[in-house]
């Protein structure tokens, strides 16, 4: 099964948006079937077959999530991420700012879902391959 360290090894590879769909490969091959990454403190909860779970621990300062979702300023900024305009931590602190609490990424689907503080789907996007 995979290792935090190894989930840590091919996530200092994503320099940006851009870089995700190669990333969802490289952590798909070590078998991770799903994870969900918690823009509070940027945890990651990553699962494999058997019920393993990994947990990447904390990586920054706790951010508050904005109680009311922004969608359509959050679409346009990921936009921006996806094409490699911000990095990482710009990113996540527009994620808090705009009400995104976590997401979720499917490995069998090739999909990733974007959910605000109250649990409900803001987007759910497939994931290039």
């Amino acid at each position: 099964m995979f290792t935090v360290e190894q989930i840590n090894v091919a996530h200092s590879n994503v320099k940006s948006g851009a870089d995700f769909p190669s990333y969802i490969q490289e952590i798909k091959s070590l078998g991770v079937t799903h994870y969900e990454t918690y823009v509070t403190d940027g945890h990651t909860d990553y699962h494999g077959g058997s019920d393993y779970t990994a947990t990447v621990p904390p990586t920054y300062e706790p951010l508050e999530i904005a109680n009311a979702p922004k969608t359509e300023k959050f679409k346009a900024e990921l936009l921006a991420h996806q094409q490699g305009k911000t990095d990482y931590l710009t990113f996540i602190k527009m994620c808090a700012d705009y009400g995104i609490e976590k997401w979720e990424i499917c490995m069998d689907k090739m999909t990733c879902t974007y959910y605000d503080k109250a649990g409900n789907k803001i987007l759910v996007e497939e994931i290039p391959q």
